[in-house]
């Protein structure tokens, strides 16, 4: 008989065939629960709710060093560019990303993937330490936010904001300079004139940096708990092959133009210029198809102090998804 597993992930093209029924995992009839990732990351940071789930990147890689609740495959069902998840208020002067240096950059956690990347991007491409910046963490549009995850960074000015405050409302009235979030500000998304892009286009920029770095980087993970692991653990290979044919199925539908798979009227185009620049594949799962960027990341989460060891690619992954066997 198979085994019922609660999954809580995203509602994405390459997630719903799984949800839907299209995809079917070997073994096990899945109880997919659709949620925002923030929610579901709460739920498994505090409580391991659910038997697997999405899970930021950098929160998993965190646990690894601590109670190593959490067993991953090499599934990245959020990946994203993040240059254009730099924002500055208006009258701040940061025309930029040199001028961030001494400024007070709002983070909505300071462990969060998307700033771990904004941050090692702008240390490593375009001058800015990573301490010579304050950092101010709070909701975005909602007042009480904190880290899931009790940190210590030395050598780094780290600090809540103040009760009843946002960062989305701080950045407007210049409260503080620049903010670096994964989720467009409300106000940008109004047109607020206080607020814009640190990178005026910055799709070009994340382009050339994808020519440059090969990287495309990775946001979330799936996390298998680890007692339901343990006790299953062809469970790891089988929701492998399902969450990655679910991605194919996704994937064949994005240059279709008899009727659009997205709501976007030229995805069609989007699809075939991300082919040519980024090859067939672009949205890889696997360990091999990754190593340079998870090797990219992991580098910068231990250089700014968020792990206390280098953890090699491998190590965050079930080991029945290294390798694959051959006909």
């Amino acid at each position: 008989m198979p085994i019922s597993v609660t999954l809580a992930c995203g509602a994405y093209d390459r997630t719903l065939p799984l949800a839907d029924g299209r995809v079917r995992a070997e073994g096990a009839e899945l109880n997919c629960i659709l949620l925002p990732v923030e929610e579901i990351f709460f739920r498994t940071a505090r409580n391991a709710e659910f038997d697997v789930a999405e899970m930021s990147l950098a929160s998993y890689t965190l646990t690894l060093e601590r109670d190593r609740r959490f067993v991953a495959i090499p599934v990245f069902p959020s990946r994203a560019f993040r240059h254009n998840g730099v924002y500055v208020n208006a009258g701040s002067g940061i025309t930029e990303p040199g001028r961030l240096v001494g400024r007070t950059v709002g983070v909505p956690e300071y462990q969060v993937t998307a700033a771990v990347w904004i941050r090692g991007i702008l240390a490593e491409h375009h001058g800015v330490p990573v301490g010579s910046v304050r950092y101010r963490t709070g909701g975005l549009h909602e007042p009480g936010r904190r880290e899931k995850l009790a940190i210590e960074v030395p050598g780094v000015d780290i600090q809540p904001v103040g009760v009843g405050q946002t960062l989305a409302q701080m950045l407007v009235a210049g409260e503080i300079d620049a903010l670096y979030t994964p989720r467009a500000p409300a106000p940008y998304l109004a047109r607020d004139p206080a607020v814009r892009r640190l990178f005026p286009d910055p799709r070009s920029v994340e382009e050339d940096y994808f020519r440059r770095t090969g990287i495309f980087p990775i946001m979330h993970t799936v996390v298998i708990r680890r007692d339901v692991y343990e006790a299953h653990r062809w469970l790891a290979g089988s929701l492998f092959k399902a969450f990655a044919a679910a991605k194919a199925l996704a994937a064949g539908h994005v240059e279709e133009t008899a009727a659009l798979a997205s709501i976007l009227p030229w995805s069609y185009a989007d699809a075939e210029a991300t082919r040519d620049l980024m090859g067939a594949d672009f949205w890889p799962y696997g360990i091999d198809a990754n190593e340079h960027t998870l090797r990219t990341f992991l580098g910068y989460l231990h250089d700014q102090h968020l792990v206390g060891r280098l953890f090699e690619p491998a190590e965050l992954f079930a080991p029945e998804t290294r390798a694959s066997f051959v006909i």
